[in-house]
């Protein structure tokens, strides 16, 4: 079937303030090899809208919009989906990279599958180091996909029908502060719902170093509250609950807050061997900086 008609894509590409990297964003979505209708909408966030972004191509269009809903990622993505009418959605953040062949496959992998949803793996690069995170179909598992937050299934390498998306697993949550995590919420749901056709390559290029949210801990600390909160999950599974106590942990860490090695204690209680519990403590010690452990992570392609 998928040799006659190919379903329309609506890909949806929120930016800020990246001129450079969003243009390489939207260049990387148009040069997919498919037989389809590509729609890019490019949802501007607090920031003005570019009309030179506009391409009105029918088989590869460009439109942007300004971010109509709540202020951030959340909102801008949801302004995004609403303003198209493909069969298919799917995200880019705006400073990561479709690879060849990207798109084509997933189609492919939704057509074989009863999933709502497809991902792939990723290629993290950072300060010239490069690292591939493919997952496993049990990594996207909801147990395991709660308990290792696993990464590997990053939003901008999302497609989704865009049925399922707006009647089954809904819209991106606007109410997390800071809308940061709120991809993790969404890919929880989207377990929830369906799971996931996963296609095992890395067929997304992830550019770390510029991230909005990376050392907004107070902000981070905050939403991992109000996740916690929402997922009754997490409190199913000791070591999916200590992941995420570590984090904040770390979070209150590098705020300086009093409260810090209280939350390293719970965290190490929990799980023993969850190791943001002991950085953490580190943090709150003064023996290391936050910052010195998140470069550290980030040049193996991970976070904390």
């Amino acid at each position: 079937m998928l040799d006659d008609i190919w379903p329309d894509v609506d890909v949806v590409i929120a930016t800020h303030d990246r001129p450079v990297m969003v243009r390489e964003a939207i260049a990387a979505v148009l040069e997919q090899e498919y037989p389809g209708r590509i729609r890019v909408i490019v949802v501007f966030d607090r920031s003005e809208p570019d009309p030179l972004l506009v391409r009105t191509c029918v088989e590869r269009q460009v439109d942007v919009v300004r971010n109509t809903r709540s202020p951030g990622l959340a909102g801008a993505r949801n302004t995004g989906i609403l303003a198209g009418q493909g069969e298919l959605v799917a995200f880019c953040d705006d400073d990561d990279l479709w690879l060849p062949g990207k798109l084509q496959r997933q189609v492919r992998a939704l057509a074989t599958s009863d999933a709502p949803t497809s991902v792939t793996g990723i290629e993290v690069t950072y300060e010239g180091t490069s690292t591939r995170r493919v997952p496993t179909p049990a990594e996207l598992e909801l147990r395991q996909l709660v308990r290792h937050r696993t990464m590997a299934a990053h939003p901008s390498s999302v497609v989704v029908r865009r049925h399922d998306l707006v009647h089954r697993i809904g819209l991106v949550d606007e109410k997390i502060p800071g809308s940061y995590g709120e991809d993790f919420d969404w890919m929880i749901r989207a377990s929830q719902e369906g799971g996931f056709a996963l296609v095992e390559a890395p067929l997304v290029q992830v550019r770390w170093g510029g991230s909005q949210f990376s050392q907004q801990w107070a902000t981070i600390a905050a939403a991992i509250d109000y996740g916690l909160a929402k997922h009754p999950v997490f409190f199913d599974d000791r070591r999916a609950l200590a992941r995420e106590t570590g984090r904040k942990a770390f979070a209150l860490a590098a705020l300086g807050r009093r409260d810090a090695l209280p939350w390293a204690a719970r965290t190490a209680w929990s799980s023993p061997l969850e190791p943001r519990a002991y950085l953490a403590a580190a943090v709150a010690l003064h023996l290391v900086s936050a910052e010195r452990l998140l470069h550290l992570a980030h040049r193996r392609g991970h976070g904390i």
